[in-house]
């Protein structure tokens, strides 16, 4: 492979540039890619695919050089692909990828996470994306047993490609050896408890966010909670529609005249 044929990947995530998650990923994919990597330029855990729109965004080269580009920036993860799209992509890249996420994202938390916002802003840009979490918080965890996974996958996508408005939520459990992976479906589950109320001691009340995750299918073997907990990789492809077509039809069938 030449120089110039090199897929171009644009890399992001929500812990921040600095987070050895995104360093493990850059380290993944710098053999088999040109990167360029626009980052918070700190941790944006729970932002979603939330965008600034009240204060001007900051953007600040850090790397360049050998295939690597790296940028800090001072909005969202979603901000960091939109304007690494308008501004610092020499062209369309081959993927768009988030991560490696230090933290769970399957179940519900795909409606949370900073890490699928980047990835479903590449998506909704009609680029493959994939997101990749490990299911460990700590900032010094270890990411070794998924590069191989992560290093799979990637090629897989770009010789094959991913359907248009679909993306890939990628989740690893924290295990030093990983049984393979499955494609899973989404666990139906919800976070209960969520906060512990506090006295100020100056007066008034506040809260710390906290949460305990409940699996309302903890049997079902076919969702990636499942995988996860029995040492697999999951993999979740993952639709931008919401539309819920079923009740679609049935509200259409309904009295609505007025």
């Amino acid at each position: 492979m030449t120089e110039t044929s090199r897929p171009l990947l644009l890399l992001s995530n929500d812990d921040g540039f600095q987070a050895k998650g995104i360093q493990c990923l850059i380290e993944t994919l710098r053999p088999i890619a040109d990167l360029i990597v626009v980052a918070p330029d700190g941790p944006r855990s729970g932002s979603s695919a939330a965008i600034t729109s009240i204060c001007p965004i900051q953007v600040k080269c850090l790397t360049e050089g050998d295939g690597l580009k790296l940028y800090s920036c001072s909005g969202t993860p979603t901000d960091c692909v939109k304007i690494a799209l308008h501004s610092f992509v020499p062209r369309v890249p081959d993927m768009v990828i988030g991560g490696i996420n230090h933290g769970d994202n399957s179940s519900v938390n795909v409606h949370y996470s900073g890490t699928m916002g980047v990835v479903i802003e590449g998506c909704l840009k009609g680029i493959p994306s994939v997101g990749f979490s490990l299911c460990n918080h700590d900032a010094d965890a270890d990411f070794k047993p998924t590069y191989p996974y992560i290093r799979r996958i990637v090629e897989e996508v770009l010789e094959k490609g991913l359907p248009k408005g679909t993306c890939l939520n990628v989740n690893f459990p924290d295990t030093p050896k990983l049984k393979g992976v499955r494609v899973c479906r989404q666990t139906d589950g919800v976070w209960t408890q969520e906060y512990v109320p506090c006295n100020h001691p100056r007066g008034g009340a506040y809260f710390w966010m906290t949460g305990v995750y409940q699996n309302d299918e903890p049997e079902a073997g076919d969702t990636d909670h499942w995988a996860l907990d029995h040492g697999y990789v999951a993999i979740t492809p993952t639709k931008i529609d919401v539309t819920d077509y079923e009740l679609k039809k049935q509200i259409e069938s309904w009295n609505l005249h007025v």
